[in-house]
């Protein structure tokens, strides 16, 4: 099945269950596989899964996952003829993709200059713009000094949201709710802007306070065509990390639902975007107004809802597109079926304000079922390292509507446990009982700003039941910006 332009063996340059599976997806493919790890993650599952594994470094993903020169060399070393990137570590960094380029490597994914065009604020918002894509009202471009910001502050109206240019994870964003505190808030953003980016210019966007996070999952064959996908919800998220996702949308009908598709169509193809992307955008559930945030250049965790409604796999279809086969129009155009909830189960403390929770799994219990699908790469024994991301599984549930998804949510999640650490597990079951979420009045601020969730307290298993508290307030603007 190979093409004369393919590859046959590649590099999974990631961990956790993301490498796990694309490991598993390009054995299905016929392709070999390659392995890399970290001297802490000698031992996990992708490791012994592929067909051959090297140490690229210590603990500290510095050092090891995100060193490009020693991934590249790894490939190039054990006959790689391609690299996949997976979500997180190195999936959006336009540099390590010019590099694979330039030692004949392909990599999976859409082009150095995608990812760069996306990867600016500026330059995202001003290309969504020139195609006819709407945007959130702000300023024209990022600004470096204070005299200029505030020019195009008194034009762009409060309450305002300042963004790094080249910001990421909620660094270099602040809420300004009137003129009087933005001199301080700009000159605050700017400094960590600069010290984390080495990029200091600020971009400045109209606030709004209470909106649902909606994204379009796409796929490019980097030559003008693509295909779209029906939304996903992201709405339940704290600081900028999202939480719980599900398709389609409780507050989406068909009309706004075309209307999103046909948005993130025109970004997609105006850019010959190549592989998996989604498009970001908020929406005011009470107007309908929908206004692209941004574009993400690689596949997302919660790519998983899709697959459970659509039938396709997309981590095959990235390496088919890499592998010049072009889109599977026929599968790619089916219409999504019923609807799927993925929760992310975390290694965090939630009854202690989400704090990161590591150590060793000393039980492992997982749930199964009609509907049910768990992506994971941990086990019994196994230590949850505190250099990486918490998430140690996604339980993805599928219903034939929401209610029957989140009747089978309740019973996995109550099936679900987890020893030896404490996990997101207990949240996600009392999510499932409160109001705002089954009658859908969630928004991406509310877990800061309305829910009540459990005070600190003792350390329980996740099966206990919980009592409701207040977390620690936070501001979580409208963009979500994480692995």
């Amino acid at each position: 099945m190979n093409l004369e332009t393919g590859f046959d063996r590649v590099l999974i340059a990631n961990r956790g269950e993301i490498a796990l599976r694309a490991v598993r997806v390009c054995r299905a493919l016929g392709l070999q596989t390659v392995a890399v790890h970290s001297a802490a993650d000698a031992a996990q599952p992708h490791v012994f899964a592929a067909d051959r594994a090297v140490c690229v470094g210590p603990a500290a993903a510095q050092r090891s996952y995100l060193n490009a020169a020693a991934l590249v060399h790894v490939a190039l070393e054990t006959g790689c003829g391609a690299i996949y990137p997976g979500y997180g570590f190195l999936a959006e960094n336009a540099e390590f993709a010019e590099l694979c380029a330039a030692n004949g490597l392909k990599f999976i994914g859409p082009s150095a200059e995608a990812i760069r065009t996306m990867g600016d604020k500026s330059r995202a918002r001003e290309t969504a713009e020139g195609l006819g894509v709407p945007v959130v009202p702000g300023s024209p471009r990022a600004y470096d000094t204070l005299a200029e910001a505030e020019e195009a502050a008194a034009a762009v109206g409060y309450p305002m949201l300042l963004k790094a240019r080249s910001g990421g994870g909620g660094r270099g964003m602040r809420i300004v709710e009137s003129a009087d505190g933005f001199a301080r808030a700009f000159s605050d953003a700017h400094r960590e802007a600069e010290a984390a980016f080495d990029d200091g210019a600020i971009y400045l966007e109209r606030f709004f306070a209470k909106v649902r996070h909606i994204e379009v999952q796409v796929l490019g064959d980097g030559a003008g065509g693509s295909v779209e996908f029906d939304e996903r919800d992201c709405s339940v998220q704290r600081r900028h990390q999202k939480l719980v996702e599900e398709s389609p949308s409780p507050v989406v009908g068909a009309s706004l639902r075309q209307r999103l598709k046909e948005a993130a169509g025109k970004l997609t193809r105006g850019i010959r975007y190549e592989g998996a992307g989604t498009l970001e955008f908020i929406l005011d559930p009470a107007t309908q107004e929908f206004f692209f945030i941004e574009m993400n250049t690689r596949i997302q965790v919660e790519h998983t809802v899709t697959e459970e409604r659509i039938g396709l796999d997309l981590i095959a279809a990235q390496i088919r597109i890499a592998r010049g086969e072009g889109l599977d129009e026929a599968a790619a155009a089916a219409a999504g079926q019923g609807h799927a909830i993925e929760y992310r189960i975390n290694a965090e403390d939630w009854q202690r304000d989400f704090q990161p929770a590591p150590g060793e799994l000393t039980g492992w219990r997982v749930p199964a079922g009609p509907g049910l699908r768990l992506d994971a790469a941990s086990c019994r024994g196994q230590r949850v390292s505190p250099f990486y991301d918490s998430m140690i599984a996604k339980l993805i549930v599928h219903g034939a509507d929401r209610e029957q998804a989140i009747a089978r949510s309740r019973a996995a999640l109550a099936g679900f446990g987890v020893e030896g650490v404490a996990t997101t597990i207990g949240f996600h079951r009392m999510l499932l009982e409160h109001d705002d979420f089954l009658a859908n009045r969630v928004h991406t601020r509310w877990i800061e700003t309305e829910l009540n969730a459990p005070p600190a307290a003792p350390e329980a298993s996740d099966d206990a039941p919980e009592t409701p508290g207040r977390p620690a307030p936070a501001a979580t603007p409208q963009e979500t910006e994480q692995a």
